[in-house]
């Protein structure tokens, strides 16, 4: 079962006391719409080759060294 802490429990009883009121089609609706949110939530994933790869740049390295310094 999901546990939840304190301030959570809190929380969560913080927006039960405003959305219990509610009537049953707008429950539903917020309950869809929770789901949805929980259900698009995906972690994008990457390829870590994309961050490795020469620089391409005709300046010697000295040059690009003397560039920065200057500026």
């Amino acid at each position: 079962m999901f546990k939840c802490d304190t301030t959570s429990d809190k929380i969560l009883d913080k927006y039960f006391g405003y959305l219990k009121n509610l009537d049953n089609n707008t429950k539903k609706k917020l309950i869809i719409k929770l789901t949805k949110s929980i259900e698009t939530k995906s972690i994008k994933s990457f390829d870590i080759k994309t961050f490795f790869g020469t620089w391409d740049d005709e300046r010697t390295s000295d040059e690009i060294i003397d560039e920065i310094k200057a500026s």
